[in-house]
């Protein structure tokens, strides 16, 4: 039977690929360590209730809420009720819970991730879409729903959350943006389609990587002289994060553009 201890294995790929660009990885061992403990004790309506969200058990929640248990219960170990379905998987329960009226969809867990966010990072369009219509921000600071959804490399999920108007370049505390997190991942139409979107890729995050550098990390030479082409003409119009272009600096080398493709008389001077 599923648990909710359960589910550091059910997140343990993509937990595992984000860690790295500086998202908080789970204590596999404390949470070994949980079922233990709370064999000691006698069970309780929460307890119940948990097991069931582990399971996607719709039915048993329901009757569970409707026994007093809270929509918006707090796991100890692992956030807000929709946030431990998210992490479960349990997208019926998500779905159940983010249709009753009183549920905070976007509440967080201790590390800052939300049921949004753990939807994109499995790539669960449907349920994005609903959390969102439900109320779920698709911007807010450090990492965010794009930035997961990025690590997953779903292209029609990340053109939704740019249709949300998500801020193409988002940047988390160690300043990695969805465009670095999509070629860390090796998803190189996502990455297409962010720089397509307008995604800046001149940035470095804090251990000194853009986003041509995880490509070439995972051996897309090709790709990554490609991304280096557009960011050198990313810069050549909007200058960097660090330089940014002012308006004067980009009148006037549209001024000296013009001037080079006029036509010109015979014998004519600049």
């Amino acid at each position: 039977m599923r648990t909710i201890e359960r589910s550091a294995k059910a997140l343990l790929l993509g937990v595992t690929l984000v860690c790295c660009a500086g998202l908080p990885t789970f204590d596999a061992a404390a949470q070994a360590a949980q079922p233990a403990a709370s064999a000691r004790k006698a069970p309780t309506a929460n307890d119940e209730f948990w097991e069931a969200v582990g399971r996607d058990d719709t039915a048993r929640v329901q009757t569970l809420l409707l026994r007093g248990v809270d929509t918006n219960a707090v796991h100890p170990r692992f956030g807000p009720a929709i946030v431990v379905a998210a992490r479960e998987r349990a997208w019926n329960v998500v779905r159940e819970l983010a249709r009753i009226v009183g549920t905070r969809v976007d509440a967080p867990n201790a590390r800052g991730e939300t049921a949004a966010m753990l939807a994109a990072l499995h790539g669960n369009l449907d349920v994005v879409r609903l959390l969102v219509e439900k109320g779920a921000e698709v911007n807010r600071p450090g990492w965010t729903p794009l930035h997961y959804a990025a690590v997953n490399g779903n292209v029609d999920l990340l053109r939704y959350l740019l249709d949300q108007n998500a801020y193409i370049d988002a940047q988390s505390p160690n300043r990695t943006t969805p465009l670095m997190m999509a070629a860390r991942h090796d998803h190189v139409d996502a990455v297409r389609l962010l720089i397509e979107a307008g995604a800046d890729p001149t940035p470095r995050n804090d251990t000194g990587r853009d986003a041509a550098d995880y490509l070439v990390a995972n051996g897309k030479p090709e790709e990554a002289r490609w991304l280096r082409e557009r960011a050198a003409e990313f810069a050549r119009r909007y200058g960097t994060l660090e330089r940014p272009r002012s308006a004067e600096s980009a009148a006037g080398e549209r001024e000296r553009r013009r001037r080079i493709e006029a036509p010109r008389l015979p014998g004519a001077r600049d």
